[in-house]
């Protein structure tokens, strides 16, 4: 008889093919009688017996559980002398995630170790991914994650994946947090009119999300100041100006700040002189550029 696999839960059915000649027999649980002909002698309401004929001997237990693992021999006795068939239960139990790592903040630099632990007959393999749209492929093929100096980039979740075939994979995430302070990504300044409204934008990244706060001249610009509204979110500040003065051109610093430090960018508010100005002066520029092959031409001419 060869061996029988069945999945944790189902039914495992032992057959014995017999013949005529067999006058006794019997199913066995290595030294434990579980039926004997028609007689059940084990109390174990999911063992029952399927069928005792001239030519098979079959019982089914039900329900089939890890500790049911194991070696069963289907014992007959026939007038000239006992003979024995020994058949193994081989039970099948579906992954499962049995420890893994709470989500996890940590500072930029720093190392982390990921667990994921699961258990399944047979054993599992246990692969890390992180769920990001640079990251390619697996990060680990083991139960444990090392990540030495970790990045910004190296945030987001990082799902971990047990199978073995018998069922579909078990999948766990973990959230891990990067933090770093801030750096302003962009910081716009503007030309506007006097009497028109006008707007200074400063965008910086950070985790956690920076705070912004302007200076003009060294002195804090404050929510309510008249003809101010300082607009706050998450990652960007906006200083805006409804009816432009005189006095309110020239140079503004934005700062932001979170837990792990402060950076800070200067942001001009300009009249439309200025704008041409700058404007005169790249053309400027840009005919000297024009000239200095002519006149280098000219040089070795004569």
């Amino acid at each position: 008889m060869d061996n029988v696999t069945v999945r944790q839960g189902e039914s495992a059915t032992l057959r014995c093919t017999i013949d005529n000649r067999v006058t006794r027999v019997a199913w066995l649980n290595r030294s434990t009688i579980l039926y004997a002909g028609n007689d059940k002698w084990c109390l174990d309401p999911r063992v029952v017996l399927l069928s005792n004929t001239q030519t098979q001997y079959s019982i089914e237990i039900q329900n089939v559980d890890v500790y049911d693992e194991g070696p069963y021999t289907c014992s007959v006795q026939t007038d000239n002398h006992p003979k024995t068939s020994r058949v193994h239960l081989i039970v099948q139990v579906s992954p499962k995630i049995v420890e893994i790592s709470s989500d996890i903040s940590i500072n930029e630099g720093n190392n982390i170790s990921l667990t994921c632990i699961a258990t399944g007959r047979p054993e599992p393999t246990v692969t890390w991914r992180h769920i990001s749209p640079k990251a390619v492929g697996f990060v680990s093929e083991d139960e444990y994650l090392e990540i030495q100096g970790i990045t910004r980039e190296q945030s987001g979740d990082y799902e971990c994946s047990a199978s073995n075939d018998v069922a579909a994979p078990v999948v766990r995430r973990v959230k891990v947090t990067v933090n770093y302070p801030p750096y302003i990504s962009e910081a716009k300044g503007t030309g506007v009119p006097v009497g028109q409204k006008g707007t200074l934008q400063c965008e910086a990244s950070a985790v956690p999300s920076a705070e912004f706060q302007w200076y003009k001249d060294d002195k804090r610009l404050v929510e309510g100041k008249k003809g101010v509204k300082v607009e706050n979110r998450p990652f960007l500040s906006k200083l805006t100006f409804f009816n432009v003065s005189e006095h309110d051109y020239g140079n503004y610093t934005c700062v932001a700040s979170n837990k792990l430090g402060h950076t800070n960018a200067s942001i001009t508010l300009f009249g439309p002189g200025a704008v041409s100005e700058v404007n005169n002066g790249t053309s400027r520029r840009a005919g000297c550029i024009w000239l200095l092959p002519l006149l280098v031409f000219l040089l070795l001419k004569f």
